[in-house]
């Protein structure tokens, strides 16, 4: 069953570099769950193996927090944010690092990919009635959202994965990644407010396109305090119990979903509606996939073979330079899975979760945050090509990564 396992794995992984498989209509989710079924109709993987690979804390904490930004969302908070934001009588440099922060942080406590959502339509619109243009306000959505969200163990699904995997303490983990962040955002201020110098303004009207018009999801809800209350107090009591109480972090988060829900005006459909369902099938099946790799006992011989030519995978700079790479090969969800069973080092937490949050500003494809805004700004009109944001992705990363591996690198020193 071994050969079996490894061109399922392969077809995966394959699948999940391209986005695709050729004259199939599969995106990575489907080609997961495929990947999945085809191990266990086969009896390559057991079912009670598929069911033991399954990591249900954090396949709980994830949908959790879908719902908590649901409410949010369907409450007007993130357009009321967005609007309130655009309204502010800055000068475009200083607007744009205001946006910078309230993104990053939003990011850093709800999905960065629900933020990118909800603030991408709002900001093109507050831009336009300024006059600005509003491409270098949107790169700076997605990237402060990818560096704010690397702050937290809540801040993304690779983070919530490694936090419940490896049980990182969430206050620890904040002490280790507030330095890198910090610098982070500011860089990125930095890189982008200096590109756009003197091209601030918006030369020509906007159009979006006849052909794509505008979606659904871009509809801004109106805002309500009550609902909007509602869904902040149960994130404020969440995130102060993270860092006080001994509880297990998905059963807190999954008690305040479960309030949530109970609603006498938002109805539970739609705010189930709002949850990323696929992204939930995306990691059930990558879960089944990994382990099945790993009963063949494969990817350990290959990290002892490594080791013997000198090369340790799970020190600290060999696995942070295998996270970059292998984030920008498959997306960062799957280099996590796939490097998880090497994070033995004690800083290998922190350092998988910037690497490859980080890692995904490089290019468009590097996060779903990314994709979000570019197809956003282009049903609006706005072109942003995979060229004008390696112009500020390929900068912004290469500095970020460079400040967090300098403070790891101290951090490392620091333990031995």
């Amino acid at each position: 069953m071994t050969a079996t396992i490894v061109a399922v794995f392969a077809i995966v992984y394959l699948g999940m570099i391209l986005g695709g498989l050729p004259f199939l209509q599969l995106d990575r989710t489907g080609i997961a769950l495929l990947g999945a079924i085809a191990l266990v109709a086969t009896e390559a993987i057991s079912l009670e193996e598929a069911e033991k690979a399954i990591h249900v804390p954090t396949l709980i904490l994830l949908f959790s927090f879908m719902v908590i930004s649901a409410q949010l969302r369907l409450g007007g908070f993130y357009t009321w944010v967005a609007r309130r934001l655009g309204a502010l009588p800055l000068t475009p440099p200083i607007l744009l690092g205001a946006l910078i922060l309230v993104v990053a942080g939003l990011s850093a406590v709800f999905s960065n990919d629900i933020v990118c959502l909800a603030v991408a339509p709002v900001l093109i619109e507050a831009c336009e009635s300024r006059r600005l243009d509003p491409a270098p306000f949107l790169l700076a959505l997605a990237c402060a959202a990818n560096v704010g969200s690397a702050a937290t163990l809540i801040g993304n699904p690779q983070n919530m994965l490694i936090g419940e995997t490896l049980r990182l303490s969430f206050p620890g983990y904040m002490l280790e990644a507030a330095v890198p962040v910090v610098l982070g955002l500011g860089v990125t201020w930095g890189l982008i407010a200096f590109q756009a110098r003197g091209r601030w303004a918006l030369t020509q009207p906007l159009a979006a396109p006849p052909a794509l018009g505008v979606r659904r999801d871009d509809a801004a809800p109106e805002f309500d305090q009550w609902q909007t209350t509602k869904g902040l107090t149960v994130a404020t009591i969440l995130f102060v119990a993270f860092l006080f109480a001994p509880w297990p972090r998905e059963l807190l988060a999954l008690a305040g979903a479960g309030l949530l829900l109970m609603s006498r005006q938002l109805h539970s459909r739609h705010m189930l509606g709002l949850v990323d369902w696929e992204l939930l099938i995306l990691f059930i099946g990558l879960f089944v996939v990994n382990h099945a790799l790993q009963l063949t006992g494969l990817p350990a011989q290959a990290v002892e073979t490594l080791a013997k030519s000198g090369i340790h995978l799970a020190d600290p700079g060999p696995l942070f330079g295998v996270t970059f790479v292998l984030s920008n090969i498959v997306s960062n969800v799957p280099a996590v899975m796939l490097l998880l069973p090497i994070a033995t080092h004690e800083l290998a937490g922190p350092l998988l979760a910037l690497a490859s949050t980080l890692a995904g500003n490089l290019l468009i494809v590097g996060s779903i945050a990314n994709i979000i805004v570019v197809d956003a700004a282009g049903r609006r009109g706005v072109r942003i090509d995979w060229h004008r944001h390696a112009r500020v992705g390929i900068p912004v990363t290469l500095a970020t990564l460079a400040i967090t591996g300098a403070w790891l690198w101290m951090r490392v020193a620091a333990l031995s």
